[in-house]
């Protein structure tokens, strides 16, 4: 592969990932805010945005603290939140799985919920591409947004109650991942799969942090693989 074709797939890349950056800053300084003001200082509070790299888990952290929740307890609730990144990766391996070791570690890290909708998305339009191709354009979706989720984080912090801290900003990434997946509904277990996984994660909503929505999720994909086999015999 050429280095013009990568750096084509990486432009792509992070071209895709624009939308997400109208939200993404604004929601990374509202983290900021909040954190500080639940106690977190300023390395405490760049430091999750740079570790953890992921705004629910990293809310519902910062949530059950201002709560007096304890320590293991917001850190449990964290990770189940972020547990779904899981599914992301089985979903990925089909595609990257053959990329050298330290290029899926790195993908490991930056695979959150935007630039795996991107990846997945491009990846099923076009298969035929070459591994490389598809790697560098997964890296390119996070070449703006991961330094300016750390940069909005530490903007968010330095300038106190520069936003509100009742800002609602939750609406508008459901939008933007809505208009990412319904072009991805394209077959019936595709359609069975996401009808599930919205009256699970309904009837599973008064479960603990983060619960109802991975299980959830596994129900919805063996309802997808379900479809899948009876319609393959």
């Amino acid at each position: 592969m050429t280095s013009t074709t990568r750096k084509s797939a990486f432009l792509l890349g992070a071209t895709q990932s624009l939308p997400f950056l109208v939200i993404g800053v604004p929601f990374a300084m509202l983290f900021g805010i909040v954190a500080t003001e639940a106690g977190l200082d300023l390395g405490q509070t760049v430091g999750m945005s740079v570790v953890v790299i992921a705004g629910a888990s990293q809310f519902t952290v910062i949530q059950l603290l201002s709560e007096n929740a304890e320590l293991w307890a917001a850190l449990a609730a964290g990770l189940a939140v972020n547990l779904r990144m899981a599914m992301y990766s089985a979903s990925l391996q089909p595609h990257l799985g053959a990329a050298p070791l330290w290029q899926r570690m790195l993908v490991g890290y930056l695979n959150v919920d935007a630039s795996y909708a991107l990846g997945l998305l491009e990846y099923e339009a076009r298969p035929e591409r070459p591994l490389e191709e598809k790697i560098w354009f997964f890296f390119g979706t996070m070449v703006l947004m991961a330094p300016l989720w750390i940069a909005g984080t530490y903007l968010g912090a330095v300038a106190g109650n520069a936003l509100p801290a009742d800002l609602s900003l939750d609406f508008a990434m459901p939008l933007l991942f809505l208009g990412l997946v319904g072009p991805m509904l394209k077959t019936l277990a595709h359609l069975g799969a996401a009808l599930t996984s919205v009256l699970a994660a309904l009837a599973f909503s008064g479960l603990p942090s983060g619960t109802g929505l991975l299980l959830a999720g596994l129900l919805a994909m063996a309802v997808g693989a379900e479809i899948e086999r009876r319609r393959g015999r």
